[in-house]
């Protein structure tokens, strides 16, 4: 069948970008769903070397497999017909079509090492040629309104069907090497960040509809569930009417992130810097030598009276599973009288094994769909039974090019050259350096790449070293790849995820919580680097009997 080249165009028709050419190949897949050709688009790449288009303006490219190739320039709304030929006006100024195809052509070719057999097509979908001997383009390679229908006929007559030869890797290589054709994510990353807000941000419409008194809304949601959004928007409205929030988290990257995000009035912290905080108010210096140094806080939290700044309009928790039922009583001591409390956590991220915390009388909201994560990705943590609720696949995203590569248990140095080279995929891949981030199965103390300053001499780590500086920020390696443990990323994600140091002797309840947090921070490729053995338990567990994906 025929093979679009690069995947993801499916999922562009979601925000309406480039929908003329997507609607073309729709088009084409369905009537080329026979032949062998693989065909190249240009709806959410980068093509450009040297700035220089070596695309032109053409917006498909079809290879046959004997090496010939089509190219198809589509031109959408109304044309100009010149003595000089059919004219489209781009942004106030007139390009000649003619000329365009010519140029891309003539590119084509010069950079080909070889005879290219090269055949051009204009496709205007929505214009009649009146006069197409003026049109400066034979006839016969132009489709336009009267004739669309016989787009994809017109293919195959210009690209007869025959047995693959030997030119027809050169040219692959050509077009995917040598012209760097290859998927541009980033326009993929700020469409899925849009898709996916936009989607997940239902959660936040409507759980801040609903009333009742006193306000204590507790919010069970999985990974990508819009949990995030129902902060962000009840943090605001509360500045917006005047009134002083305070969200309280586990992790303090999470809390980081969320403080990035905020309006300045309120007061965004973990729970420990939340504590320290107070111990400090009191001008006490917590002694974190001290074995019962946090029996000691949590005591003097619990029965000291609050002053007015420690007093909040709005209680925001997030990560409530990583909370005990004294934090959350002190916590709550916060909430001025009348104050609205929200209450979000996720079981399935519980990686601590903490029991949960009781909240009688709240109400209670689940959210079950993942809007974040590509179905693919769901589909896998389903087959693994990772999650105790059935978790929706709501992404707009079906495949997330999951990659999985794997090393000798034990084996630190192959494990380390398994990172490596999922680095080397995902750079590959179009992604850039900022768009990655390596995610390490073990917590930082035990992670062997967490403690290293490069991964190689291209790729070095940005990564927490365990100290902080005097004003209390952790204090983080100068590197080019972003490094965390599962633990410390809980919370965040990355259009690229490298899931690494995944080893476990048995996969247990809480191998699985570990692969459900590290696998759904991924947004649009995942690679896993996993031992033999870890690799072999996951995938008789998927296999094995009641397996669903």
């Amino acid at each position: 069948m025929a093979h679009i080249q690069p995947a993801g165009w499916r999922e562009m028709a979601v925000t309406g970008a480039a929908a003329r050419e997507i609607e073309t190949l729709t088009y084409l897949e369905q009537r080329l769903a026979d032949t062998p050709y693989v065909i190249y688009h240009g709806v959410h790449w980068t093509n450009v070397e040297q700035g220089y288009s070596v695309y032109g303006d053409v917006d498909f490219i079809v290879l046959a497999p004997n090496g010939r190739i089509l190219v198809i320039e589509q031109v959408a709304g109304f044309l100009n017909e010149t003595p000089e030929g059919l004219v489209k006006s781009y942004q106030g100024k007139p390009r000649k079509i003619r000329s365009q195809i010519l140029a891309t052509i003539e590119g084509l070719t010069k950079r080909y090492h070889g005879t290219l057999s090269v055949d051009y097509l204009l496709y205007c979908p929505d214009y009649i040629v009146r006069d197409q001997q003026l049109a400066g383009i034979d006839p016969d390679h132009i489709i336009d309104a009267t004739n669309k229908p016989k787009l994809a006929r017109v293919i195959r007559e210009s690209l007869p069907v025959t047995d693959r030869t030997d030119d027809f890797d050169k040219v692959t290589r050509f077009l995917g090497d040598t012209l760097n054709l290859r998927p541009d994510p980033s326009a993929m990353i700020g469409n899925a960040v849009k898709m996916v807000t936009r989607l997940s941000g239902g959660l936040a419409t409507w759980a801040r509809r609903l009333e009742f008194s006193p306000f204590r809304l507790h919010v069970i949601g999985t990974a990508g569930s819009g949990k995030t959004q129902l902060a962000l928007a009840e943090y605001t409205a509360a500045l917006d009417a005047g009134l002083r929030p305070l969200y309280v988290c586990f992790n303090r990257p999470l809390a980081d992130h969320i403080e990035r995000l905020v309006p300045a009035g309120g007061r965004v912290a973990t729970f420990h810097m939340l504590s320290d905080a107070w111990l400090r108010a009191q001008d006490v210096t917590p002694d974190y030598g001290a074995a019962d140094v946090w029996d000691k806080i949590e005591t003097s939290m619990t029965g000291a009276e609050l002053p007015e700044t420690w007093q909040f309009d709005v209680v925001i928790v997030d990560e409530g599973q990583d909370f005990s039922v004294a934090w959350r009583d002190i916590v709550l001591r916060m909430l001025k009288p009348g104050g609205r409390a929200i209450w979000m956590e996720d079981p399935d991220q519980n990686l601590y094994g903490r029991a949960m915390v009781p909240l009688p009388g709240w109400v209670t909201l689940h959210s079950h769909t993942n809007y974040r994560s590509p179905r693919q990705i769901v589909d896998m943590l389903t087959a693994l039974g990772a999650a105790r609720q059935p978790v929706e696949a709501g992404s707009p995203f079906k495949g997330a090019d999951i990659e999985e590569l794997t090393y000798p248990e034990g084996d630190e140095e192959a494990m380390l050259a398994q990172t490596r080279r999922a680095v080397t995929s995902c750079l590959a891949a179009g992604f850039g350096r900022q768009d990655i981030a390596i995610c390490a199965f073990r917590g930082r103390e035990k992670s062997a790449i967490l403690k290293l300053d490069r991964l190689s001499d291209s790729h070095t780590l940005r990564s927490f070293t365990g100290a902080y500086d005097l004003f209390g920020n952790p204090v983080f390696r100068e590197g080019g790849l972003l490094a965390e443990s599962v633990y410390r990323f809980k919370g965040q994600s990355a259009p690229a995820l490298i899931f690494t140091e995944i080893d476990f002797e048995e996969l247990d309840e809480r191998a699985l919580r570990k692969l459900f947090v590290g696998m759904t921070r991924a947004r649009l490729k995942l690679v896993l680097v996993m031992s033999e053995r870890a690799s072999l338990q996951m995938l008789d567990r998927m296999s094995g009997p009641g397996a669903t994906a």
